[in-house]
């Protein structure tokens, strides 16, 4: 069927003034470009967010001057490896200091980290930014063969969808211009599922864009209840490790390749794995992607913390962020021509199912989002303990105190998901213990 929408999209973003077609245009131009070229392409974009920085950025104008980032007004990217890492902690006691004096020129807005890293923070993004993380998205469906417009569903969390019943008029009127059904993923038992089902085979999407674990249950549900299911061409996968054999239980059920990516709010897309599924390719003119080691330096292979440095945030440059995330490289070279550093997997996000009295799922990314924008918290960890109880254990910022109506939200929302039956405890602890991995355990059901 022809794709009469991919002109008339591009038609709209050219006539609105929309940046995403320029930006697509300069992502086509360099993706297969020699390493060396390559990244002497990024070198010139992340001078230019330094030289910004220094100018623009109370935060960042001594520490580039005292790691000799800077000197004499010359950017020195050999020492660009000795400034220290941008942690979450950094960001909350310096919020202001690192906002660009020249933001009130750019639309920007407010945003928060995605919380699975249990330790969410506040942050400013723009227009610019989401012009390249829009056309970074389109490029990676590009590449695995889906064009804008073809046919997709969103096996996504909803929270309007959750609280209000619904998604906006705008959101809706979105999708129908892409081509995209959503389907929510946060409640998901045997009724929901075979709605599911029944919009897929109606719909015949190209790609399904979803939850790790919620394209599993569905491949799970599939293989225990055998029926028609127009598969789709391919899975992208994302929010939590793709393992060989998770990813061998999705393929098999839903008879389509199954894709890994790997994102943030706080850096839009980092990677996503082509066409030949051996690790996942970082996109260079977007973010500098590092993986490092214990003295703070990247390397080329292993495995090590991800940092990343958003090449295109003006607004509130994040220099050497640690994400939260262990990751393990796995150089530049692929069977697919391209030269960017690639990841091999990413551990460290993962956000599971939560089980109901009735025997449906709820995911437990509603709950996390529950305790987005809540200045008091560091640190938290979800638990279920049992079908009728959620432990909440949070680790407060020194001299906060809870406050009451943040408290009656959080438990609201967690009996919007769970039932109304259902207890929510808070505990407030000194500290949030690692797993004997020593990973952060952020969401866990124990039942």
């Amino acid at each position: 069927m022809m794709n009469w929408r991919k002109p008339i999209i591009h038609g709209l973003l050219r006539v609105t003034g929309s940046q995403i077609p320029s930006c697509l245009n300069k992502i086509r131009g360099v993706e297969f470009l020699d390493r060396e070229v390559l990244y002497a392409y990024q070198d010139e974009k992340l001078k230019r967010l330094l030289r910004h920085a220094y100018d623009k950025v109370p935060y960042y104008r001594d520490l580039l001057a005292d790691h000799k980032v800077v000197v004499d007004g010359d950017i020195r990217l050999d020492n660009f490896n000795s400034l220290p890492l941008l942690t979450k902690d950094v960001i909350r006691d310096q919020n202001k200091n690192l906002q660009a004096m020249d933001a009130s020129q750019r639309k920007f807005y407010d945003n928060t980290s995605g919380g699975s890293t249990g330790e969410p923070v506040h942050f400013l993004q723009d227009k610019q930014y989401d012009a390249w993380n829009i056309a970074t998205k389109l490029y990676f469906n590009e590449v695995l063969g889906k064009a804008v417009g073809d046919s997709e569903i969103k096996f996504w969390g909803s929270d309007r969808d959750i609280l209000a019943g619904s998604l906006a008029v705008k959101d809706r009127m979105i999708n129908w211009l892409y081509h995209r059904e959503f389907f929510n993923t946060y409640r998901l038992g045997r009724k929901e599922l075979n709605e599911l089902i029944a919009i897929n085979n109606r719909f015949k999407p190209v790609v399904y864009w979803s939850y790790m674990e919620s394209a599993l249950e569905l491949a799970r549900y599939l293989a225990k209840c055998p029926q028609t299911f127009v598969s789709p061409q391919f899975v992208i996968s994302t929010i939590g490790p793709l393992t060989d054999d998770v990813r061998s239980e999705i393929e098999t059920h839903l008879k389509c390749p199954v894709y890994n990516q790997y994102g943030s709010r706080e850096v839009g897309g980092m990677s996503c794995e082509c066409a030949s599924q051996k690790g996942m390719h970082t996109f260079p003119w977007w973010n500098r992607v590092e993986v490092v080691n214990e003295q703070d330096q990247p390397l080329s292979e292993g495995e090590g913390r991800v940092v990343v440095t958003t090449l295109e945030n003006f607004t509130m440059p994040l220099i050497r962020y640690e994400i939260g995330d262990v990751a393990i490289a796995d150089g530049y070279e692929c069977a697919c021509g391209r030269h960017s550093f690639k990841l091999k997997t990413v551990m460290g996000r993962t956000l599971g199912y939560f089980k109901k009295p009735d025997g449906s799922l709820a995911h437990s990314h509603f709950l996390v989002q529950a305790l987005f924008f809540r200045d008091w918290i560091k640190r938290f960890q979800i638990v279920q303990d049992r079908l009728d109880h959620v432990l909440i254990r949070v680790e407060k910022v020194v001299s906060c105190t809870p406050p009451e109506e943040d408290l009656s939200d959080i438990n609201r929302k967690t009996k919007v998901l769970m039932g109304d039956s259902c207890q929510v405890e808070f505990v407030f602890v000194p500290e949030i213990e690692r797993s004997t991995s020593g990973k952060y355990v952020y969401t866990r059901c124990d039942v």
